[in-house]
Order: structure tokens, then sequence, then C-alpha cells
């Protein structure tokens, strides 16, 4: 099983198995991994989930929809690398990745 490692603003790292197909949203909520709220359930309409992706691994992921895009307008400290958990579905080929949970959502 592939895992993600989540790391928090305080450098806590939380290694976890990542069930394929489930939302990083759903596996750092599931792990009890803390600032990762999902408060809306995975709809894309809270930005409770917002992460920042390792720079290694931004080009393995999907392009953010406009959607995801909306939802970061309103999140605090957003840069580059920001996306939301919720619209991250884990797959086989993303095994380690790093993610790192904003000083906001801690």
């Amino acid at each position: 099983m592939p895992k993600v490692v989540f790391i928090e603003h305080s450098d806590v790292v939380h290694s976890v198995e990542a069930e394929t197909g489930r939302s990083l949203m759903q596996i750092a909520v599931d792990n009890l991994v803390p600032g990762i709220d999902g408060e809306c359930g995975g709809a894309c309409s809270c930005a409770t989930c917002h992460v920042y992706v390792d720079p290694a691994w931004q080009s393995l992921l999907p392009a953010r929809s406009s959607d995801e895009t909306f939802m970061l307008e309103g999140a605090f400290e957003v840069n580059e690398s920001s996306r939301l958990g919720c619209q991250l579905k884990m797959c086989e080929e993303w095994d380690g990745l790093v993610v790192r949970i904003p000083v906001s959502q801690g």
C-alpha cells in the first residue's frame, strides 16, 4: 500500500498508509493528522484541507480544477504548491508523496 507523508507546520511528520482512490483529505482525517479538517466532507467548498505539495511531486499531479482554484482564492497563505487535499485522489504512482500543512491550518 502506498504511503503519504504529511508534515505539520511545526515539522512533526505523519507517514501514513494511503488507500488508492481515497482523497488526501480522507486519508489525513482517517489517520487523525492535525490541521486537516475536511469540514465540507470533500465537496471542494471549504478549503480546510489546504496543503502544500512538495515541489518534487507537483509535476505528477493533475492540474487544479476551476473549482479548486476558486476555493484556494479564499484560503490563507496560498502559493504555487497549494492544493486542496479533497481534490487529490491517491494512486500507486504517488507512493511517498510529501505534503506540508500550512501554519494557518494548525
